[in-house]
């Protein structure tokens, strides 16, 4: 499906955030997604991950979480993040991390939802979420900050569990969690698994094999072809099940 995209600005309670978006050409309405890029930011990988997503029917919108720091990148990126440039690029970027608190991530995501739900290409329905290393873990956040409006959520090498189980049990959206294998324990795993048991939702939530984290983004050293593959089949059903035919809920098999 032919898509366009474009540069856009969100009003938010702290100023205004950059982001990208991605939609299917044509004037109709799509379902939105709302996705968070890694800690590396808005950069080529993740605008064809969100053109990718586009041309499957979806409104994508990523917004640059920091932009209080200025617009992305919001420190300068190799073109190829590997092994010896990822030193240099997270002490740059570890500061800003952790200035994003968890008030500054609700207080935003209810900004970038409004946006996106007032988007003139984007129906009405509810909408996922969708995030890459950090990004998990704010769309996580996102989607227990706001059960009635969040119907999917899926988070790839996340810090999904950050906020602890009780988090987690709170969830009312669909979930798929693909964790890294460098990044989880199958006890962590279990963990993870036990508390989405907890929540009632429908779920699947897996290491993906022989991967270190950050393997869906191809310009790092931790690409992984393979399982960027698998996150697409699962990425794409869930946003199918909940979002195609109305939100319906819970119809995926658990693990």
């Amino acid at each position: 499906m032919p898509t366009q995209s474009k540069s856009l600005r969100i009003p938010t309670a702290d100023g205004q955030a950059d982001a990208f978006a991605a939609f299917p050409g044509g004037g109709e309405r799509h379902p939105g997604v709302l996705m968070y890029a890694d800690g590396f930011g808005i950069r080529p990988v993740l605008r064809e991950l969100a053109r990718e997503l586009a041309g499957h029917g979806y409104y994508v919108l990523v917004p640059n979480f920091f932009y209080r720091h200025g617009p992305a990148p919001v420190i300068e990126l190799p073109e190829y993040i590997g092994e010896e440039a990822r030193g240099a690029v997270f002490a740059q970027l570890m500061p800003l991390i952790e200035a994003h608190t968890a008030e500054r991530v609700l207080r935003d995501a209810d900004a970038f939802l409004t946006f996106l739900t007032a988007r003139p290409e984007v129906g009405p329905g509810p909408v996922a979420v969708t995030g890459y290393c950090i990004g998990g873990l704010l769309a996580t956040r996102t989607a227990v900050a706001h059960p009635g409006q969040v119907a999917a959520l899926a988070a790839f090498h996340a810090p999904v569990g950050a906020d602890g189980p009780e988090s987690l049990a709170k969830l009312t959206a669909e979930v798929h969690f693909g964790h890294a294998e460098s990044d989880l324990t199958p006890e962590g795993l279990g963990e993870v698994n036990q508390a989405l048991e907890a929540a009632g939702v429908g779920y699947t939530s897996e290491i993906y094999p022989g991967t270190v984290h950050g393997f869906t983004m191809s310009d790092t050293g931790a690409f992984d072809a393979a399982a960027l593959r698998l996150h697409w089949e699962r990425l794409l059903p869930l946003l199918g099940r909940t979002l195609d035919r109305g939100g319906e809920l819970g119809r995926s098999r658990r693990r």
